[in-house]
């Protein structure tokens, strides 16, 4: 208890500038004597913390002197910033106790505003930045919630599910829950959500590792794809987004300027979506029935435009 009162008195000095003892006293329900203690057992510990008598005097600490000089680097300093604006995002709870506590070691970025985290893409809805909120609310309170949603085939369903944790992967984020229609845990992607409804019921978490094992085992059967080798020749003006989801390693310029991707990937429904929003920019080389389905698709296409 006294080290974090040591640690909160120092950060109080760093934002504030000056503060009397009975200030320090009545923030921490204690003492002007104790406060007067602390002063000198952090000034014993090299902590230039100085006081002054009179009208306008305090408790102050040395000009220019900030924590993170003797404890965190210039570097280590931004990334806490953008940690602490992700956690800004989604309303974390106390968080402008933890930033009071923080601020002072962001003293020397000379600005702030270097990054912005926005969950909700491009395009979409005031509705849809509350959504992630409300998940995670939902978490937090351990309420069950209710939502419509699209999977990768196309099909609709409403789902009634305990959600467990948020995962952001491969540019996306993901919401892992407990589904009690399916009685297995699922994950499920957040853009493809709809109509979300925190509900007042609550749950108990799952706590058998043995049944999340059996679950684990269940879903992975029912849902997992065949992954197969894909060799793929695009253009150079989609080579923005192949980079946005494919590894250097996995890419070989041509001679004509094209880029050849060659990866495992699962065969289904997003492949085939995936590989025909690039329209004219890109060709299936391998395997050959990912190609002439393709091909059938696109024909199938046409009938729609020339009838």
């Amino acid at each position: 208890m006294k080290m974090n009162r040591l640690f909160e008195i120092v950060t109080i000095l760093l934002n504030k500038g000056t503060a009397t003892a009975q200030e320090l006293a009545d923030r921490f329900s204690v003492s002007t004597r104790t406060i007067y203690r602390d002063i000198d057992v952090l000034s014993s510990a090299g902590v230039p913390v100085y006081m002054n008598k009179g009208k306008g005097g305090g408790i102050h600490l040395l000009e220019n002197y900030a924590i993170n000089r003797t404890l965190i680097s210039e570097q280590e300093s931004e990334s806490l910033l953008m940690a602490i604006k992700t956690l800004q995002v989604i309303n974390y709870p106390e968080l402008d106790r933890i930033l009071e506590k923080l601020g002072a070691l962001f003293k020397n970025i000379p600005n702030h505003d270097w990054v912005e985290v926005d969950f909700s893409p491009w395009g979409s809805a005031s509705n849809e930045k509350n959504k992630f909120d409300n998940i995670k609310q939902a978490m937090l309170r351990r309420n069950v919630i209710r939502f419509d949603y699209i999977n990768g085939e196309g099909q609709k369903s409403n789902r009634l599910v305990e959600p467990q944790k948020l995962i952001f992967k491969s540019n996306a984020w993901y919401l892992a829950s407990y589904c009690r229609q399916r009685q297995v845990q699922r994950t499920f992607k957040i853009s493809r959500l709809k109509n979300l409804e925190v509900m007042a019921e609550t749950f108990e978490r799952k706590s058998s590792s043995k049944e999340k094992t059996k679950e684990k085992t269940k879903e992975t059967n029912e849902s997992s794809q065949p992954l197969i080798s894909l060799n793929l020749r695009f253009q150079t003006k989609v080579l923005n987004r192949i980079y946005e989801y494919f590894d250097d390693s996995l890419l070989c310029q041509n001679e004509d300027g094209s880029i050849t991707l060659v990866a495992l990937l699962p065969e289904g429904e997003w492949l085939y979506s995936y590989i025909m929003s690039f329209g004219n920019f890109v060709e299936v080389l391998e395997p050959e029935h990912i190609r002439k389905t393709i091909v059938r698709r696109i024909r199938e296409t046409l009938k729609i435009y020339e009838n």
